[in-house]
This record gives C-alpha cells, structure tokens and sequence, in this order.
C-alpha cells in the first residue's frame, strides 16, 4: 500500500525512516549493557558474550555494502521493507532465542539487514523529498539514531532490569515494525534505478570523489568515535566525578547537533559544511583536555561541541554521497560504504587507543592525537575543495 508523494506522505516516509533507525541506533548499542545478563543467563562467559556486539557489528560494516550490491534496481520499495522486517524479526527472535548459537547468528542477521536498511532508508527519503530540503530529511534520520543511542539505549536498559534482558531486544523489535507500518502505508513506488552487472557497481571504488568523502568520514571516525572509547579514563585523569554527566552531554549534543545541521545543509555547500564541522571538531578535540586541566566542568563544553559535530558530520557527507553517485544507479551502496567507514574507523580508533594505553599512554595524549587525525581530516576535506574548484573552473573554461 501507498500514497502518492505529497510534503505530508514525506514526512510521513522521513519520520518512520527516523524511527527505523532510532531503533538501530538502540540495536548497535543496548546489548553491551545486557551482556552479563545474558552471560549468566546462557552460562558463558562475559568475554565470550561481548562476542554478540562483534556479531552485530562485523555484520552491520563488512555485510551491508555487500547486500545493498546484490539488491535489486527494480524493487527499492520491497527491498526497504524486507530488510526492516528481517530487522524487526531478528530482534524479535533473538529475544525469545534459547541457545547461545542462535542468539549470536540472529544478531548477526540484525547487524546486516539494520546497516542496509539505514542506507536504503536514507535513499528513499532523498527520492520523495526535494532537492532543497535533503539535508533536513537526512538530518532527522541521523538525529533519530542519536536519539536511539542517547535515550532509547538507557529505557532499554531500564526495561532490562525490571523484568528481563530480552524485554529491551522486545522494544528494539516493537520500535522497528511501528517504523514498518509507516513505510507500509505512505512510501510511494520508488524509481528503480539502473541495472548494473555487480562488477560494474565495484567501479565506485575507482571514484575519486567518493574515495575522498569516504576518507573524510573514516578520519572522522577514528578521531571521534575512537576516542570517544577512553572518555573515561580521560576525564578521570581530572576528576573523580562520575563519567554519566560527560556521557549525556555528549549524547545531547550528538541530537541537537544532527537536528540542527539539516538547514545548513540545504544552505551550504556540503563541502563547505564538513569542512567547518571537520575544523570544530579538531578544536573541540585538542582543548578537551586543557579545559579538563582548568576546571573538569568547563570540560562539558568541547565535550557538547564533540557530540554535535560528531553526529552532525554525516549529514552533508551522506547529502554528499546521494548527490554524488544518484545518477549513476548505486547511491545506496555509497551510503553503505559510508555506513562501513564509519564503524571501521571507530574499530581502528579503539585499537590504536588500547594499544597506545598498554604501553602507558596518557589518556591526556590520546586526546590530542585524536584531535591530530581530525585536522588530518581538515586537510583532506580542504584538499577535496580544492580539486572540486579547479574541475569546476576547467569545465567552464
């Protein structure tokens, strides 16, 4: 079923893509917080329980761009709802799972089948909403999956504590078919895009621009997210406050800076945009720990604008990727890549924190070469501006 696309049908389409991914955006968090429940639960160890948010995540990065080239051109409607459905039922089906096995492969299934739904979500937003209004399209699906990590994962949590871990995955599973029906009801027949033998779709690696997108966010990653690992031990280097009020005002940031970027988006240039978020992001990063050292609450401030323009970032960069690859039929794989980029560079930024902390680092240093990769990221993006200008400038010569 089906409406035609009116400004009503697409907010409809654009706020339950957001409740699909406030949903994935408790999935790729929530079950961190349920791992000893389910060790005690199943009889394993905590460590090899951990290996569920291996599952998910190894599944959500390395498995979605492979899918997404597998899909087909012809039926991005019924993909976009198989893949929720696989996602909602997954969850579903992982809270009533009686074996450790079955638990750890329907995570696995719900990694994948979540990361390909956000990257053909987003591409069904971008096809019934106006060019002109993307970015804010874009916008609330982002602030939805900030605000699933930031608020949906402590009620999932709570949930869990009161009468169980699997009412939290049972939530996860509720939130996704609710997001479901909406897209049953007002996603219109979307246009299929061009046919493209899969050897073919792997020429988007050979694109200079997406190489040069997807670098920016891999940076972006690793200095962010992989930092975002050791918040802890850095802000207890400082204070022995408790780390939950650096936590939250990270995570509001994150929702108020993925709300908020949507008009400039429309506004801006997308490279113009990742390259100021890019440069605040240097700045937050590199004067976290002198504010720290000042006084640890004057340490809320770049710790807000980290969040923001963290979570804020992907908004131009996947407007970017839309924009850059539409034509040519595999805009969703790009945005899967990105999606892909994105959880590698928080891998990469967690390995080389640990190793750096096993060797005695200071949490301190970690924090600025954090802030050395974004300025690296700086470069890179105002490299890419560069070469965007001289294209510009010689085909109009």
């Amino acid at each position: 079923m089906s409406h035609p696309v009116t400004a009503t049908s697409a907010k409809v389409v654009t706020y339950s893509v957001a409740a699909g991914a406030f949903a994935l955006g408790m999935a790729s968090y929530v079950t961190a917080g349920l791992i000893p429940m389910i060790a005690r639960d199943f009889t394993v160890s905590v460590g090899l329980a951990a290996q569920l948010v291996t599952a998910f995540t190894l599944a959500y990065g390395l498995g979605s761009p492979l899918l997404v080239a597998c899909l087909p051109a012809t039926a991005r409607k019924a993909s976009l709802l198989l893949l929720l459905l696989v996602f909602v039922l997954a969850n579903a089906a992982s809270a009533m799972a009686s074996e450790f096995v079955w638990l750890m492969i329907l995570r696995a299934i719900a990694g994948v089948s979540a990361g390909t739904y956000l990257a053909l979500g987003m591409s069904a937003v971008a096809s019934v909403t106006s060019a002109e209004r993307r970015g804010q399209a874009i916008s609330h699906i982002m602030g939805g999956m900030a605000s699933g990590t930031v608020l949906g994962v402590p009620v999932g949590l709570w949930c869990a504590h009161q009468w169980g871990w699997p009412m939290a995955l049972g939530l996860i599973a509720l939130t996704g078919a609710m997001a479901w029906v909406g897209l049953w009801l007002y996603l219109p027949a979307l246009s299929p895009s061009a046919v493209l033998p899969f050897r073919q779709k792997l020429r988007i690696l050979k694109d200079g621009q997406v190489n040069g997108i997807l670098s920016v966010s891999l940076l972006a990653a690793i200095s962010s997210l992989g930092l975002y690992t050791f918040m802890s031990p850095l802000v207890a280097v400082f204070t022995a406050q408790s780390i939950t009020p650096f936590l939250w005002i990270w995570g509001v940031g994150g929702i108020v800076g993925s709300f908020c970027v949507g008009p400039l988006a429309d506004r801006w240039s997308g490279s113009q945009l990742t390259l100021v978020i890019m440069g605040l992001l240097t700045l937050a990063l590199i004067t976290l720990p002198l504010l720290l050292a000042v006084n640890p609450w004057l340490g809320l401030l770049p710790i807000a604008l980290w969040g923001a323009v963290g979570w804020a970032l992907q908004v131009p960069q996947n407007k970017a990727l839309i924009k850059a690859r539409e034509a040519h039929g595999d805009g969703q794989l790009a945005l899967a890549l990105n999606e892909s980029a994105l959880y590698l560079g928080s891998a990469i930024g967690a390995l080389l924190g640990g190793v750096l902390m096993s060797h005695q680092a200071s949490p301190t240093l970690i924090a600025w070469l954090a802030g050395a990769v974004a300025l690296l990221g700086v470069w890179v993006q105002w490299s890419l501006r560069r070469r965007q200008g001289r294209t510009v400038v010689s085909s109009n010569a």
